[in-house]
């Protein structure tokens, strides 16, 4: 039997798995499902259509699976997935989609989700990221696995973020985030390759190397983003064709051009 503090309130028709912790004052609703291992803070309010996988540490004061902040949204009934492993530290707010997309905001495995993090509707959320405090994604927003995104930073609307890109303090972010790039500044510039994340993560030398050649081929070359593509083309047998194919991913699904 979940352990719950006789001062939560737990609807009925929750599930919690049997190792499951609820802390005081904290409030579950009751289409709420969570896994085994996870653990709720004191005062944190998990509501709606939420799913949330194993081992998660939900820190205090946080607002997970309230409805979307979307004035065309019509009390439709729609979805937060929460997936293994996550911390979501103080005064988080994670809300559930919209139709406008698929109904679900959607939380990976392995994120680091700081203080005051905002995800909106229809977020996707891959795996492995890092939020510092106070970033807001704003409604549709995609970031890829491994990425970090630096504190006080927003992402507009749609905006996609690529795998194991890092985007400075602050970061305005109207456009595209390229896979593999640290971007930074005011206005937001693609700066060089995140080499220090992928050391980090055991790129080899020659993972890195080809990584640099499609930086330079789409930022530095003055070629068009099409004759870009067609050379990124060009580089596989390289030891590398799956970061070519994440970049090339990527761009084919970017929809709002590429910070540069």
């Amino acid at each position: 039997m979940a352990n719950i503090h006789p001062t939560a309130i737990v609807d009925p028709k929750a599930e919690l798995a049997s190792s499951v912790t609820v802390g005081p004052y904290a409030v579950i609703g009751p289409e709420v499902r969570i896994g085994e291992g996870t653990t709720v803070g004191p005062h944190c309010v998990i509501e709606g259509r939420t799913t949330i996988g194993r081992d998660n540490k939900f820190y205090q004061f946080g607002s997970i699976g309230a409805m979307p902040q979307d004035m065309s949204h019509g009390g439709e009934v729609t979805q937060l997935v929460i997936g293994d492993r996550n911390t979501i530290r103080e005064f988080c707010t994670l809300n559930t989609g919209t139709f406008k997309e698929q109904g679900v905001t959607r939380v990976g495995n392995d994120n680091w989700i700081m203080a005051y993090v905002h995800l909106a509707h229809d977020v996707r959320l891959g795996s492995h990221t890092v939020l510092a405090n106070n970033v807001t994604l704003a409604g549709h927003v995609h970031v890829g696995d491994w990425a970090v995104i630096g504190g006080l930073s927003g992402v507009h609307q749609f905006v996609h973020v690529g795998a194991h890109s890092m985007i400075g303090f602050q970061g305005h972010v109207a456009q595209d985030v390229a896979p593999f790039m640290t971007v930074d500044g005011n206005p937001l510039a693609v700066r060089a390759v995140n080499l220090t994340g992928l050391k980090r993560r055991g790129f080899s030398e020659e993972r890195q190397r080809l990584i640099r050649q499609m930086h330079k081929l789409i930022f530095r070359s003055g070629a068009t983003l099409e004759q870009a593509k067609a050379d990124i083309e060009g580089l596989r047998g390289q030891g590398g064709d799956e970061d070519v194919q994440t970049m090339l991913d990527f761009l084919a699904g970017s929809t709002r051009g590429l910070v540069r």
